[in-house]
């Protein structure tokens, strides 16, 4: 996490900071803070996963709209079809 945070400060996306008190017994903490730049890549990179997002979402809508079996056609995906299961029997011919 660290080689990442570092990363983020060298592309002045990051501000870092020495805590300035420490906790008694306890090491200094290294403190991190967005700069307005970071600020600025951080919301453009939210708002182009919240649009993929989106329109991931919208083609599976599509592709599940474009798969689903119409109610008028439930007969057909059951494997009967309304033409034959409505026509009358067709008559046999004698001898053949």
């Amino acid at each position: 996490m660290y080689p990442i945070l570092m990363r983020l400060a060298d592309r002045g996306l990051l501000e870092t900071s020495w805590e300035a008190e420490p906790a008694p017994g306890k090491p200094p903490r290294h403190l991190y803070r967005l700069t307005g730049t970071g600020r600025a890549y951080a919301a453009a990179i939210t708002a182009a996963a919240i649009t993929a997002a989106a329109t991931a979402t919208t083609a599976t809508a599509t592709a599940t709209a474009a798969t689903a079996v119409p109610a008028s056609a439930a007969p057909l995906a059951s494997g009967v079809s309304p033409v034959r299961a409505a026509a009358p029997p067709r008559p046999r011919l004698e001898g053949a």
